[in-house]
């Protein structure tokens, strides 16, 4: 037995102040996303397919990975849980995890999910996905650990009890990728409707009918019956063109006929429709011919795309990671063994074959040269 035995030094607060950019009387860390802002997103990419459509790109071009062991006794059995573990209620596979997990940071911001434990069996049961505009993040003990609570309908509050079980991430800053798209969503949605009403209006063909009797003739006494007489001829011959029917139409007189509307002429919305879809993309760094905007008759991408798209797909890589290796980590400890898991993540390839076997080719003649000149 030590007497004097070393004592572990607590953590101590760090001397460093942050400061906020907006004022707040919570203590909260981060902000947590707020119900009628969940639901702004979700109408969002409901109403906007565009905006839907390039986020389930970003997912797709996120790629595939293979969470490595580090025994190499464990791996098949890593390799089975993790093919097999179950994802709320339809799901299963750390791959349907970590697409509904993404999807959840890209659309509010951040995501939450918990890792289920069967108590009885001593193992983990599954994962349930968390809905993140019901769940608050508290600051812990020390500056390195946290907590959380989840909001009820009534709005009372109940502090998770076993907060290690939580898998949390989130964009730098905590805000949806979709932040500041409302504004212009709203401005090109405002277009499209007005489109569907100028059509309703004017894009569905209608003519008028005019005919002015001779003068002298008397016929203006007989105007009503004529009128009506003309409007029943022109309707027949205007319903028999449904069946293949070609009727003429013959009048005596003078008979006028007009389309309407066609004087006026619809507003070329191109222009204002490319800016906004333009600032969208940009703000969703997604090269425009993936979501079929077609701006260009020889469009494709090229290497800076490539590679910036690249740099976007490896920063939600990294958000991934580590929530990937708790689950692999909690899985390995539940079963008792000791050892620690990775990921590894598949190759981005976003440029053509022929161009990467060409970037191989000079790379090895350059590393031969160098190795002849002895550098």
């Amino acid at each position: 037995m030590k007497l004097f035995k070393k004592k572990t030094p607590p953590a101590q607060a760090p001397e460093i102040v942050s400061a906020g950019r907006y004022h707040s009387l919570s203590t909260r860390l981060p902000p947590a996303v707020e119900p009628f802002e969940k639901e702004l997103y979700d109408r969002l990419r409901y109403a906007v397919p565009v905006i839907d459509a390039a986020l389930m790109k970003i997912i797709r071009l996120t790629g595939g990975f293979r969470v490595i062991c580090s025994d190499e006794r464990y791996q098949e059995e890593l390799d089975s849980f993790m093919e097999n573990v179950p994802v709320g209620i339809a799901g299963r596979s750390i791959g349907f995890f970590t697409d509904n997990f993404l999807d959840s940071i890209l659309t509010y911001g951040s995501a939450a999910a918990e890792i289920v434990h069967d108590e009885d069996n001593e193992r983990i049961a599954g994962i349930c996905l968390g809905d993140i505009s019901r769940i608050r993040m508290t600051a812990g003990k020390d500056p390195f650990t946290r907590g959380y609570t989840v909001v009820s309908e009534d709005g009372s509050e109940k502090p998770v009890k076993h907060p290690e079980r939580i898998l949390y991430s989130s964009l730098a800053g905590g805000h949806s990728l979709l932040r500041g798209l409302p504004s212009l969503s709203s401005i090109l949605l405002r277009i499209y409707e007005c489109i569907g009403q100028n059509y309703d209006r004017a894009g569905n063909v209608r003519y008028a009918v005019t005919y002015r009797p001779p003068a002298g003739s008397g016929d203006a006494v007989y105007s009503r019956e004529r009128a009506r007489q003309i409007a029943e001829e022109w309707a027949d011959g205007m319903n028999s063109a449904r069946y293949g029917q070609v009727k003429d139409f013959v009048a005596v007189g003078d008979v006028d006929i007009k389309v309407i509307g066609a004087d006026n002429q619809l507003f070329d919305t191109n222009v204002p429709v490319r800016q906004l879809l333009e600032q969208i993309v940009a703000k969703l760094s997604i090269p425009p011919f993936l979501l079929g905007l077609s701006w260009s008759s020889t469009e494709r991408m090229s290497s800076q795309q490539a590679d910036i798209l690249t740099s976007e797909l490896e920063y939600y890589r990294r958000l991934l990671s580590p929530v990937i290796c708790d689950v692999g980590n909690s899985f390995l400890a539940s079963e008792g063994y000791e050892a620690v898991c990775r990921v590894e993540w598949e190759n981005i390839n976003l440029q053509d074959e022929s161009v990467l076997a060409q970037a191989r080719l000079t790379n090895a003649r350059a590393a031969e040269i160098e190795a002849r000149l002895g550098i």
